[in-house]
């Protein structure tokens, strides 16, 4: 053993590659690729036209009108799912295409209007409003108490209420301007969910619309139906009061690319709430700003 030489191997250790293994591409391959989608999507929505924009907001926005009028609610809990009718739907219009700015023909509805509540709507003075907004004129037909526009729970006119829209359209025939018809409710629900304050809002504005339309005005000239329910209070203090339950007909002035939408005004009053009723509203109670969509009970 003496005479034997001892040899001590020392094992070098090597070190991994810089890449250690390729894993690390595979993940890189996913973020990039994650990444290009993602800016690709972004150069997409960027082509959309406006135009295409706000047709698909409409679609989404806006539910399905019910044809249906009249109907109580034991009806409507009873009657199988409505079927869509035959009647020509309005094509639907961008915001662009009703920006505008008060012109001479919604100025002289509003005056003519003036006068027609003096002489012939003399009677439901105090159920109709006349409001300027930035590019047109905006009609409030209220119910109060004792004098509805439809019987409770229903979506069908009563003799006051076409003899209301009679004369308004006798007016509004005189001019091209275009119209939205709104349908609100007060806060008041209903003891079933399978019916509700939007069903009905929009209903009476359907209703109020095909009332127009059998008194002579042109389908053409209506850019939106909605139903608005209870969003809307036209005396935010009391929610539940029956002037909240109106229709709303917004008269628009001419095409213009200077004002923003005339829905959108901040709302000028120019025929005043009656002496017995203006000392239960107060400026800061009246909402004319319409909500871009929307709903919950009322009647």
């Amino acid at each position: 053993m003496e005479g034997k030489n001892v040899i001590i191997k020392r094992a070098r250790k090597k070190g991994h590659g810089g890449g250690h293994g390729g894993s690390w591409k595979v993940a890189y391959a996913d973020f990039v690729t994650a990444m290009m989608a993602f800016f690709l999507l972004l150069w997409l929505i960027t082509m959309v036209s406006p135009e295409k924009k706000a047709k698909v907001s409409h679609y989404f926005r806006y539910f399905s009108i019910f044809e249906k009028s009249g109907a109580s609610l034991a009806d409507t809990q009873n009657a199988s799912p409505p079927i869509a009718g035959t009647s020509p739907i309005p094509e639907l219009i961008s915001e662009d295409e009703i920006k505008g700015d008060a012109s001479p023909a919604t100025a002289q509805f509003e005056e003519k209007m003036k006068v027609e509540m003096e002489t012939r709507l003399s009677e439901f003075k105090e159920q109709i409003m006349v409001v300027q907004f930035d590019g047109g004129v905006r009609l409030e037909l209220l119910e109060t108490e004792g004098r509805p526009m439809f019987p409770s729970g229903r979506n069908e006119l009563t003799p006051e209420g076409k003899k209301i829209l009679q004369v308004i359209t006798e007016n509004l025939q005189q001019n091209n301007s275009k119209i939205a018809i709104e349908g609100h409710t007060d806060a008041k629900g209903f003891a079933s969910n399978r019916y509700s304050n939007w069903e009905l809002s929009t209903e009476r504005a359907s209703a109020a619309r095909k009332e127009l339309e059998k008194n002579g005005l042109g389908p053409d000239r209506l850019v939106r139906i909605a139903g608005l329910a209870a969003t809307q209070p036209l005396i935010r203090d009391n929610p539940d009061d029956p002037r909240n339950r109106r229709i709303s007909i917004l008269l628009f002035g001419e095409p213009s690319s200077t004002h923003p939408a005339g829905i959108k005004g901040t709302g000028k009053l120019v025929n005043p709430v009656p002496a017995q009723a203006s000392k239960k509203i107060r400026p800061g109670n009246l909402q004319f700003d319409p909500v871009e969509q929307y709903l919950v009970g009322g009647r």
